[in-house]
């Protein structure tokens, strides 16, 4: 117990010393009646890698810091940003775009076509997270137009141009995610690694301004960041949903729709050995899609959502619930305990004396894992063992670090999350090509056709073709890679994202959140509002 307090006291101390010029902040502005212009926030985890957009800050949401070409409103539609206009030939191959005359990036220095050939060359050649290898070619047409030219037609290079923030050719260096320079509506003034984040209105930006000039982010844990809500030093704090329901004096709860998922990835194929990588993959049990569709059709999702995130949540069913290519024929009945037995029986499997089903001398059961430092993640795994049990199936979970995982999961169950408001992440979790390539299908799934719909989605020419058959490569009446085809995922829940949020403070209406890295709850801070 001496242990525990001393621990509580050491994170007290820590926050209160860096919330210290907050604090101060805060009181001034009370105490003067001055309009209140800056926030402190506790809303998520330090980005490592900094906030370079050419290696994937912000494709979770606004990159703050910089402007994008295009972006994605509350539903979805395309809006200019730095754009003014685009185009798209009909073959789909080149892309026109026309950009503002009147951006400067925070430095004070304008903001070129030049900027925009720069950011796309860089992020193409820095071979991460942010997938340009299909453009050929980048042309400028003018002073204020530039052409992409792709090798195929890429329907998704669409979200390529809302997510990827334009830096700046003269102050870019292999330093630039740590002093990021952009034409976005903030600028970074103060980084103090494993503490703080202090940011200041952008004064050369062109968009609408947010009424808040500075904002501090904090990187506290979750119990440090509850505490200094509870004394009234953060104007908004992100909680899990154990904490959820407590009371915070002068701050109201706020729970956003996701598609920030939770689900089980289940190795389809048998067990193999990939020749050109060494890797092993594959489960004898879970390569039998009966196993599949069982725990798929057993599991009771309205059940975890209640238990396990205590309500702040919905069940999911693929990895893009209520996007715009998702396709809602997807959804089933499930916790429907017999007639998961049934589809076991039907493809041969039987029940031991232990209650545990059994096929060809081999028993219906396997270890799950899940990252040890993940609470709900472990929470969902436990649930989820317990409802296979109820079915016949024995799970084993274990925790283990994401190194650990990363060198068994081609060939054992893992709870993993997604949620991107991009489809091409579907493309690189089912279409063939990506077996095993890091965390892209890593449990080998494979469907020639789903593999034909999705390329046809990628090659399309129009959003609208596009979204038809990335609905048809999840289900076309015969097959497809959600629950009711081959189901090589069994999808849990998405989170809701929870936020106290001081009660004179509006944050407005938001859009379904995608996976919590990058605050994407700041995207429209533009439109936040202090109400006395």
């Amino acid at each position: 117990m001496k242990v525990n307090n001393r621990f509580l006291l050491m994170s007290v101390l820590i926050f209160a010393c860096f919330l210290l010029v907050a604090c101060t902040s805060q009181a001034s502005d009370s105490e003067t009646g001055k309009k209140k212009d800056s926030l402190v926030l506790a809303i998520g985890s330090e980005p490592t890698d900094g906030f370079d957009p050419t290696t994937g800050w912000g494709r979770y949401g606004s990159p703050l810091f910089q402007s994008t070409l295009l972006t994605l409103d509350r539903n979805f539609n395309v809006q200019p940003d730095l754009a003014v206009d685009y185009s798209v030939s009909e073959d789909g191959l080149e892309w026109t775009v026309k950009i503002r005359d009147d951006v400067k990036f925070s430095d004070g220095e304008p903001l070129t076509i030049e900027d925009v050939i720069f950011t796309f060359e860089t992020a193409k050649n820095s071979q991460s997270v942010v997938d340009l290898q299909n453009l050929k070619k980048i042309e400028k047409l003018d002073a204020q137009t530039v052409k992409f030219v792709l090798e195929r037609p890429q329907s998704t290079f669409l979200y390529t141009l809302t997510m990827l923030g334009i830096v700046p050719k003269h102050a870019y260096s292999e330093n630039y995610r740590e002093n990021p320079i952009g034409s976005g509506p903030y600028k970074l003034v103060q980084w103090d690694k494993g503490q703080q984040l202090i940011v200041e209105e952008n004064p050369y930006y062109y968009g609408k301004k947010s009424p808040f000039k500075k904002l501090t982010f904090l990187f506290l844990s979750q119990d440090a960041a509850f505490l200094a809500a509870k004394a009234g030093q953060v104007d908004i704090v992100s909680v899990p949903p154990n904490l959820a329901k407590e009371t915070i004096p002068g701050m109201k709860l706020i729970a956003l729709d996701s598609v920030d998922n939770r689900g089980i990835m289940m190795p389809t194929p048998e067990p193999g050995l990939d020749l050109e990588t060494g890797i092993k993959f594959g489960h004898f049990v879970t390569s039998d899609l009966a196993i599949r569709k069982a725990l798929n059709i057993a599991i009771d999702r309205e059940k975890l959502v209640d238990e396990v995130l205590e309500g702040f949540g919905t069940p999911a069913f693929s990895v893009a619930d209520k996007l715009p290519w998702w396709n809602e024929e997807t959804v089933f009945e499930d916790g429907d305990i017999e007639a998961a037995e049934q589809i076991l029986m039907d493809a041969g499997w039987r029940k031991n004396a232990d209650g545990i089903f059994e096929k060809d001398g081999e028993k219906a059961r396997f270890t799950l894992v899940y990252p040890a430092s993940d609470q709900t993640r472990q929470s969902l795994a436990i649930a989820f063992k317990q409802m296979a049990k109820e079915i016949g199936i024995e799970v084993n979970t274990e925790g283990k670090s994401w190194s650990e995982i990363e060198e068994v999961m081609h060939s054992t169950p893992v709870v993993m999350g997604w949620g991107s408001h991009d489809p091409i992440e579907m493309y690189h979790l089912f279409h063939s090509k990506f077996r095993g390539q890091g965390y892209s299908n890593a449990n080998y799934y494979s469907n020639e056709k789903v593999d034909q719909y999705m390329d046809q989605a990628i090659h399309a020419t129009s959003q609208e073709v596009a979204n038809e058959y990335w609905k048809k490569a999840q289900w076309d009446g015969e097959t497809g890679f959600s629950a009711l085809g081959d189901a090589p995922w069994v999808w849990l829940v998405n989170l809701q994202h929870l936020y106290f949020v001081n009660e004179h403070l509006n944050i407005g209406e938001q859009k379904i959140q995608p996976h919590g890295h990058g605050w994407p709850i700041t995207e429209f801070i533009a439109d936040w509002t202090w109400e006395e």
